[in-house]
């Protein structure tokens, strides 16, 4: 059952306020990925839990600020939350089981990266954050 809105709105703005664009549906996955044929795309699997709070999504911060090649779109799904929009997300995982949160960045719309939730938990944001600023330097522009 997902959680409620109320809950994970300020879980989500998080994101949305760096210039994530949310997906909700998947349709919204859908043309996203379309349009991740080119170029390099960021996609966050957004929880409610310490994990996405104090090292996920604070380490995507740390690593969009710092970075020196950025990915062209951001976009996340909220899990648990946005059921179908995550389920379709995940289908572009081909065999990696879910894991939330968690990161995974694609190029030309193939997936060249992927931060499960065991790479994310127990270490900080730092550590996350300079795992994908190495991703994006290698498969950045």
């Amino acid at each position: 059952m997902p959680y409620s809105p109320l809950l994970v709105k300020p879980m989500k703005d998080e994101l949305t306020a760096i210039g994530f664009t949310e997906l909700l549906s998947a349709e919204d996955v859908d043309r996203a990925m379309e349009e991740a044929k080119s170029g390099m795309t960021l996609v966050v699997f957004n929880f409610v839990d310490g994990c996405a709070a104090g090292m996920a999504r604070p380490g995507v911060r740390m690593a969009l600020d710092n970075g020196s090649k950025r990915p062209n779109r951001l976009l996340t799904v909220f899990a648990e939350q946005d059921l179908e929009a995550t389920a379709r997300m995940r289908s572009h995982l081909a065999d990696i089981p879910p894991s939330q949160p968690s990161i995974a960045l694609f190029k030309d719309g193939e997936l060249v990266h992927f931060l499960p939730r065991h790479r994310i938990e127990g270490r900080d944001a730092q550590a996350v954050a300079d795992d994908l600023t190495a991703a994006f330097d290698e498969f950045g522009q």
